[in-house]
């Protein structure tokens, strides 16, 4: 492949731990990928190295004063990166006509604006960000669609999915009898509902397979990760909520399954290394180098299942009664999740308290069907407002 050849990649959120693998696996590839832009919150050293390394055409911070710091700080390395700042400039570089692929990282609603720019301008849109399906839902499926973008899931559960269906989408209505999403159960799984009170967000955060940023780690220790990945597997790949069952498999080695009207299954397997998925996303439909460590079968001692405990894991419920209610009541369960999950790591709100502040919020927010960006934001900002109110009540 030529240097013209080269797939060029936009990177959101490319100082987070998805980011960071993006990277390693495009490094190892630099005769099919190039790097040409790059985006951060406050992160002006980290951005630096990856600017040093990958020199890409833009690099945009989340405020005005952070990005002014990169841009002194890129100037006196010598490093010719045009620095910008805000979300308007993330939609820029996701919707830029010379990008080819855009890494959807962002973590939380600020991913949804550029995700949509992505999709509007029919770019290869790997999905990491799974906010942009559960606050986005028909919206954001709607650009993918008029836009001619293509969607590649980047979770490890939904990309395991897709590997796991035919290459025909059309084809999938007929085929999915139910899709299977496997949780580790995270650090929690063995404690006792009513034992959690005094967990603290050290606790949450230290994930026994996988190494995440700290709000997705707490989002697996609640399970609300697995209640948001239900939302957005019925975006994804069309089915109803009842079609999708969640199972707990601790040794995180089968990823997702999808269960066939004939009865048979198939699973996606591997280590637990995002650069698998990325690596997937990049290169689909063919098949790369990820660095990721190969599964022994040799060594593996057995592999379980398990349900979940739906009195220590309250919050995954949630998927299923949010899909059934109003239009929008997806946008206000993440954002009442953020918010609580926030002010859990901010030591402002107990670790078994996220719950009681999601259920509060969805019983005081009401919503009319989304028509647009703005309305889903303002939906955003009215939960958001609700669940600090919320959390305040139910401060530690």
């Amino acid at each position: 492949m030529s240097q013209t050849d080269r797939q060029k990649v936009t990177v959101l959120g490319s100082t987070g731990s998805v980011g960071v693998s993006t990277l390693d696996v495009i490094a190892r590839h630099p005769d099919r990928f190039e790097v040409f832009a790059l985006s951060a919150a406050t992160k002006v050293e980290e951005m630096l190295a990856q600017c040093a390394l990958f020199s890409p055409r833009f690099a945009v911070m989340a405020s005005a004063p952070h990005a002014a710091v990169l841009a002194q700080r890129l100037r006196a390395n010598g490093l010719a990166t045009e620095v910008l700042a805000g979300p308007g400039a993330l939609e820029t570089i996701a919707s830029h006509e010379a990008v080819d692929s855009v890494m959807a990282a962002i973590v939380g609603a600020a991913g949804l604006g550029p995700c949509l720019a992505a999709a509007n301008a029919g770019k290869r849109l790997l999905l990491a960000n799974k906010e942009a399906l559960v606050v986005g839902g028909e919206l954001f499926m709607h650009a993918v669609r008029e836009g001619g973008a293509t969607l590649l899931p980047i979770d490890s559960e939904h990309s395991a999915i897709f590997q796991s269906l035919p290459e025909d989408a059309t084809t999938w209505a007929r085929r999915i009898e139910k899709i299977i999403l496997t949780a580790s159960g995270g650090p929690f799984r063995t404690r006792q509902a009513g034992t959690l009170q005094g967990v603290t967000p050290e606790q949450a955060c230290a994930h026994p397979n996988w190494t995440m940023g700290r709000k997705i780690s707490v989002d697996s220790a609640t399970m609300m990760n697995k209640a948001l990945e239900v939302i957005e597997a019925c975006h994804l790949f069309g089915v109803a909520p009842e079609q999708i069952e969640v199972v707990i498999h601790p040794q995180s080695v089968v990823h997702s399954m999808v269960q066939f009207t004939d009865g048979s299954v198939i699973a996606q397997l591997g280590t637990p290394d995002m650069r698998v998925p990325i690596a997937v996303g990049l290169a689909w439909p063919e098949r790369i180098e990820s660095g990721a460590a190969r599964l022994d079968f040799r060594q593996m001692a057995a592999m379980t299942f398990e349900a979940p405990d739906e009195a220590l894991f309250p919050g995954l419920a949630l998927a299923w009664h949010a899909l059934r209610a109003a239009p929008g009541t997806t946008a206000v369960l993440n954002a009442a999740n953020e918010v609580a999950v926030e002010a859990f790591l901010d030591r402002r709100l107990r670790f078994d308290r996220i719950h009681a502040v999601n259920m509060e919020t969805l019983s005081a927010v009401t919503s009319s069907k989304p028509g647009s960006l703005a309305d889903l934001l303002a939906l955003d900002a009215k939960a958001r407002s609700a669940a600090r109110a919320a959390a305040l009540r139910f401060a530690a």
